[in-house]
């Protein structure tokens, strides 16, 4: 009776060590990976369901490729939303297990799986390099479950799937399958196998805990919040993650958790926000500013209205006495230069220095270039502070910079080198206003750093300085939303008066000669082109074009009869500057570069851009690349080059129509062609690569949600930001009774979790 009575009285925080069927080793394998009570276990969520009442047959899933491969869609039957790939889970038996050697010498392996299901149709399952650890592990006549993205070969009119998750099924999970279970999925480390902790004994362990366990997970969301949408306990959400009834009962249950995470990660977003407007001081620029005034009336252009709203929201952000915190984001061309120049002007007047930190020297002198052009007549000292300046000129910079003689500087990561010498450091003088531009460029810790050199620098010590960051790389709403949560957002969305949407047409390998002769066409109408490729030099490994191979043929064979520059990451900084300068002076027709002209050069008279091997870059940098042209009145052009074998694919469809679930390059060269909105291809991007991957790298900063898909939540995301202003707004610092459980729940995150810590 007492061993009874141990069993059926588990807390939460009793030690995996007494649960049956673990025992002192597998805890020691569970507690290598974090888990250590019965607590840990339930939150350690499955991160795949197979669903026996959903599960696919290998004919269903041939019939569905065909039509996509033949493009044979029926209206009712497109999905507008771009997706790589679909992944489909069967069970199957397999019929056959095959080794083959290729590659030099016969040293690689491939292991050919071959399964045939209920529906009489047989499938290969591909595995490269592991055919001694799959043979072991797949015997013939073995029932398995496989989960994978399926590939279908029209000449050979075979279905496959490489590197599949597969799962060998015992006698008890076979009646399982047929009884129509759904069936948790739990990723096991090679400990957990060492341990022979199987997913069988997985979910064993699971669900002993779940019918032995005396107390309930406590509530983390507000009893009004919880009435407000019919959400369920966090207790039964987690149960039910476990072991769910149902497709609908498991949807729920994910919905409840997807809204706590993203709830308590604006509470933290929205807390801060609160702090900075409510307790912290900003410098306070007039009202009205007679050099702002003075620009305006010598500008040989309009402002639009996108520009204008911005500039009269920044202006209530620099004289409320409360630090700005801004974001700007404006497609390429849209004017962002333009505002931060009307800003860092109205610092000056103020008596503030202000700094520009631009990612490249390119972008810093063209900023440079800018800022003189427009301020001459103003007598405004600016200064440019570059890593590759002799030691003579820094040092006079620097001096110019620590005096507070110069009142703008404009640099690169140099702004932030800080040392407790002036002769090799950067010490501001009165540094009030902070402008980052291209700010994905650079990292939470340097911006921290150039946040806190300018706070030293300010002659009131009570006070934190306004910050401008600027975006011309669309920012998805969803990540704008989480990543910059805690700053205001303005954005530009108009273009210029008298700019022309850039013309984007694909072209293939076979038909170049035609877009050559286009170019020359550009070229004799006085114009100049850019023609970028993806590599600097030739590559054994990697099977693109070069800047410098192609160089001297383009040059000597097809545009002889005009002058060809050539720009690229590996010359020195000052050869860079002197190729871009002479390009923009017209010097060059034509520019033959590598992406360093993605972010910098500003040529009015630049109408052409070719991008070679366009297959091979992102749509950000693709949208980046083609920005380098349509900066001037004249009608400008944008050609995608790209292999022959492509042509098959592209047809003239919008690229929602055309499924790109199998080509993702073609997804992205079709999306480009279609349309011209930034913002509208950044949803996309993120689409085809994932919200980790967007902006290039896995950028710190961008939460690692468990539950919630920063693709499709839009508005979720939306909601839980209302809901937690309205929370912090109400109660700032969560002592009211009802708000306790937050309370408690919101310090063990900022205290515990990596990503609250991050941005606390």
């Amino acid at each position: 009776m007492e061993k009874q009575s141990q069993h059926t009285s588990l807390k939460l925080s009793s030690p995996l060590q007494y649960v049956r069927s673990v025992g002192p080793k597998r805890a020691e394998a569970f507690a290598s990976i974090g888990l250590h009570t019965v607590r840990d276990i339930l939150q350690y969520i499955p991160y795949a369901y197979i669903d026996r009442t959903s599960i696919h047959t290998l004919s269903d899933i041939l019939s569905k490729l065909r039509k996509e491969e033949l493009g044979n869609h029926s209206p009712s039957e497109i999905n507008t939303d771009i997706s790589i790939k679909s992944e489909f889970t069967i069970t199957a038996r397999i019929i056959s297990v095959k080794e083959k050697k290729f590659g030099p010498g016969g040293k690689r392996s491939m292991l050919i799986v071959t399964i045939r299901d209920d529906s009489g149709i047989s499938a290969d399952c591909v595995f490269f390099n592991m055919a001694q650890y799959f043979k072991q592990l797949l015997p013939i006549d073995a029932l398995i479950s496989v989960s994978g993205i399926p590939d279908y070969d029209v000449k050979w009119r075979k279905l496959s799937f490489q590197h599949p998750d597969i799962i060998v099924l015992d006698e008890e999970e076979k009646e399982e399958y047929l009884r129509g279970i759904i069936l948790p999925k739990y990723r096991l480390t090679q400990g957990l196998k060492n341990a022979h902790i199987s997913l069988k004994i997985m979910r064993n362990i699971v669900e002993i805990i779940r019918q032995e366990l005396s107390e309930e997970f406590p509530e983390t969301i507000p009893t009004g919040i919880l009435k407000q949408y019919g959400f369920m306990s966090k207790h039964e959400s987690l149960m039910a993650l476990h072991a769910p009834e149902n497709q609908i009962q498991l949807s729920i249950a994910r919905e409840r958790l997807k809204y706590e995470e993203l709830f308590y990660f604006q509470l933290f977003l929205e807390s801060k926000r609160s702090f900075v407007h409510i307790s912290e001081k900003g410098p306070s620029f007039p009202q009205k500013s007679s050099l702002a005034r003075k620009l305006h009336e010598s500008l040989p252009f309009s402002l639009t209205q996108d520009q204008i709203q911005a500039l009269w929201d920044i202006s209530k952000d620099i004289t409320s006495g409360r630090p700005m915190n801004r974001l700007l984001q404006g497609d390429v061309g849209s004017g962002k230069t333009i505002i931060a120049i009307f800003t860092m002007i109205q610092a000056v007047e103020a008596g503030y220095q202000s700094v520009i930190m631009a990612p490249t020297e390119i972008l810093a002198e063209q900023h440079a270039l800018s800022f003189a052009k427009l301020l001459e007549p103003m007598n405004i000292k600016i200064v440019q502070l570059l890593g590759g300046q002799t030691a003579s000129e820094r040092k006079g910079i620097l001096q110019s910079i620590e005096q507070g003689e110069a009142q703008i500087i404009i640099g690169t990561h140099a702004v932030f080198t800080q040392s407790e010498q002036s002769t090799t450091g950067v010490r501001y003088n009165n540094l009030g206003l902070i402008i980052i531009d291209e700010q994905h460029r650079f990292g939470v810790e340097q911006r921290a750093r150039i946040k806190s050199m300018a706070s030293a620098s300010l002659k009131d010590s009570s006070i934190s300085p306004h910050i401008l960051v600027m975006s011309a790389t669309p920012i998805p709403r969803t990540l704008s939303m989480t990543l910059y949560g805690d700053l205001d957002n303005t954005i530009i969305k108009q273009m210029p008066k008298g700019r022309k949407p850039i013309k984007t047409e694909i072209v293939f390998e076979s038909s170049l000669d035609s877009a050559f002769e286009f170019i020359k066409g550009q070229l004799s109408m006085g114009h100049q082109a850019y023609i970028v490729y993806p590599l600097v030099e030739p590559s054994e490994k990697v099977a693109a074009k070069s800047a410098t191979e192609h160089y001297e043929f383009l040059k000597n064979d097809v545009f002889s009869d005009y002058s060809c520059g050539l720009l690229h990451g590996k010359m020195h900084w000052n050869e860079k500057e002197t190729v871009m300068q002479d390009f923009k002076k017209g010097t060059y027709d034509i520019l033959i570069a590598t992406t360093v002209v993605e972010v910098g050069i500003d040529v009015p008279n630049a109408t052409v851009i070719l991008i070679e091997n366009a297959e091979r870059f992102g749509l950000a940098q693709l949208h980046q690349l083609r920005g380098r042209v349509g900066r001037g009145d004249a009608q400008s052009y944008c050609f995608l080059a790209t292999k022959d074998h492509f042509r098959y694919q592209v047809k003239k469809k919008e690229a929602e129509d055309v499924q790109m679930e199998r080509k993702s390059a073609i997804a992205r060269l079709m999306t480009m062609a279609g349309t011209t909105d930034g913002f509208a291809i950044a949803e996309a991007d993120m689409k085809l690569r994932g919200p980790g991957d967007y902006l290039g790298t896995r950028q710190s900063g961008i939460p690692n949600f468990q539950f919630t898909d920063l693709v499709n939540d839009v508005q979720l995301i939306q909601i839980t930001k209302q809901d937690a202003r309205t929370l912090i707004t109400d109660d700032p610092q969560l002592r009211k009774n009802e708000h306790e459980m937050v309370k408690k729940e919101y310090q063990r995150l900022k205290s515990t979790d990596i990503h609250y810590m991050s941005i606390a």
